[in-house]
């Protein structure tokens, strides 16, 4: 036998601060706290998990820093939500060529339900034919018509989600979601492509037919890095640009 060959067991242990952050993720997970409440502070987190208070800062800070934390000086820490108006539009990022900020208006156009295909059931960790949501959407800026989306959802967490809803709610979609289904996305991923405009395309968006377009499919996922959203828009960009800062 080849002595030099075997090797010990080495252990597998996270830090305790580590342990910590799961656990009150896991708290967020269950609803324990809702969107834009107030967790308990530091001093009452170290004596309910029975660690010290720097244990609890430490992961405090690295849910602050994933945005699913706000602090805020002389308040607290809240549980992230996009109701606030510096996160409103955190997901959103289109600006003008000009560097302002876009506030869009929204107009739904339809709310059905459909069988999910291979493709987005493999996007939403869901069985082909299981029922989702698809919903159209067209946002405008100053009258002008500059996104077209399709969203798909998951009908099991969104269960009565109608047309009308959609379009009598005043504030982003995600803010909806947090409102009316406990639903708080806290990151996505993104595919980029250049597209041109077919006829249904122009039509949403008041453009001639192949004009050139950017289309950004996303997936949304809420907490335990669970996929809750498809959404596969496609802008116009000749006066606003897509802005992504990388870190």
């Amino acid at each position: 036998m080849n002595l030099s060959l075997i090797t010990e067991p080495t252990a597998s242990f996270s830090p305790l601060y580590e342990q910590i952050k799961a656990m009150i993720l896991a708290s967020l997970q269950a609803s324990e706290w809702l969107p834009g409440d107030a967790i308990p502070s530091e001093m009452e987190l170290a004596a309910r998990y029975a660690v010290s208070q720097g244990t609890v800062r430490k992961a405090i800070d690295e849910l602050a820093a994933q945005n699913l934390l706000v602090r805020r000086q002389g308040k607290g820490t809240f549980v992230a939500t996009h109701q606030e108006e510096d996160w409103q539009y955190r997901f959103l990022r289109l600006e003008t060529d000009l560097g302002q900020k876009l506030h869009l208006k929204n107009q739904f156009l339809a709310c059905e339900r459909i069988q999910a295909d291979a493709y987005r059931a493999g996007l939403l960790k869901l069985k082909a034919g299981e029922t989702l949501i698809r919903i159209d959407r067209v946002q405008s800026s100053s009258g002008k018509p500059i996104v077209f989306e399709e969203i798909w959802l998951p009908e099991a967490r969104f269960q009565g989600l109608t047309l009308e809803a959609l379009n009598n709610w005043p504030g982003p979609v995600y803010a909806f979601y947090e409102s009316e289904f406990a639903t708080h996305m806290v990151r996505a991923e993104e595919k980029i492509k250049a597209v041109l405009a077919d006829d249904s395309l122009a039509n949403h968006l008041h453009l001639p037919v192949g004009t050139a377009l950017l289309s950004v499919e996303r997936v949304a996922f809420t907490y335990g890095n669970k996929p809750v959203e498809i959404r596969h828009a496609r802008y116009d960009t000749s006066e606003q640009h897509y802005d992504n800062k990388l870190n």
